[in-house]
């Protein structure tokens, strides 16, 4: 009777532990399907000279070999890192200080604002491009004009390489400040208030409670906004691909402001060379992944100081 007892309380068990895996069958089937499958197929395309309308013939590691040695590759590297430096580090600071300002108690319409910071998420990433594209236009552009206020000679932005990453530039910290000010604001939110009120008592001021109780006190989402804003900033595509117009992915006629993605895209869809554009990808991935984790240990290490 008790082994019977026993049997029937294994199977149970067994049932139960089984139904789970079920449950979280759904998620590692859509990513098997739709992350794992795809990076191994690249890695295996990566090893040929692969032409979807031709012929697949195995080349080994030979992309790689003419990736590492190929000017245009290093010089969209060089473009993607400008880009992303440019873009992020005065978003993730304009978003502290936008989210610190929508924090206030004593703002009035706050929700109003806060809901007003999300309007670039839902407008369309063409549509901004366009009206950017004509802000910095040469001849009658917003920017060129207050240069102008200011005594300062017209700028072609589309053919330097600074000014071109710099337009780029204030597309993506337009597009994405405000959602990053949002994660800031619902961190701060969640800070105690006796902190704040133990800092009154010492006599703090307005600025040391923002740096010494508000700053670590949201260390995890700042981590957070930099671990995927570097992952965002190294496959910016849409942007340089609007601004540059009829480039033809190339980013310009010197690829002055060509990234990664763009040299991707011009390689795989407009040479239909998928071998050497799954290389590419494979470096961008490397590339990424490196970035990443250089981010988490400086700002853990930070955050642990």
């Amino acid at each position: 009777m008790t082994q019977t007892r026993a049997l029937r309380t294994k199977r149970k068990k067994s049932r139960n532990d089984l139904s789970g895996y079920f449950y979280i069958a759904p998620f590692f089937i859509v990513f098997g399907v739709f992350g794992a499958f795809p990076i191994v197929y690249t890695a295996w395309i990566a090893l040929h000279d692969w032409n979807p309308i031709g012929t697949q013939t195995w080349v080994g590691l030979d992309n790689f070999t003419f990736l590492v040695s190929d000017p245009r590759f290093w010089n969209a590297v060089r473009n993607t890192f400008s880009i992303w430096f440019i873009s992020t580090v005065p978003q993730l600071l304009f978003a502290l200080i936008l989210a610190a300002a929508l924090n206030n108690a004593l703002l009035k319409w706050a929700t109003g604002y806060r809901m007003s910071i999300l309007v670039p998420q839902v407008t369309s990433v063409l549509a901004v491009g366009i009206i950017f594209t004509q802000i910095f236009g040469r001849e009658f552009g917003l920017a060129n004009y207050l240069l102008e206020s200011f005594g300062m000679e017209r700028l072609d932005w589309q053919s330097g390489v600074l000014s071109s990453h710099v337009a780029i530039s204030t597309m993506v910290m337009w597009r994405w400040t405000g959602y990053n000010a949002l994660i800031y604001l619902a961190a701060m939110q969640s800070i105690p208030r006796d902190l704040y009120e133990v800092a009154d008592i010492d006599g703090a001021n307005t600025f040391r409670k923002f740096f010494h109780i508000t700053i670590p006190q949201i260390r995890p989402a700042i981590i957070f906004t930099v671990i995927i804003s570097t992952i965002g900033g190294m496959q910016v595509f849409a942007e340089p691909l609007i601004f540059g117009g009829n480039s033809n992915f190339t980013g310009g006629s010197d690829r002055q402001f060509q990234t990664l993605t763009m040299l991707l895209y011009e390689q795989g869809f407009g040479r239909f060379k998928f071998g050497y554009a799954s290389a590419i990808a494979w470096a961008l991935f490397v590339i990424i992944l490196i970035v990443s984790i250089v981010n988490y240990m400086i700002t853990r290490r930070i955050s642990r100081e």
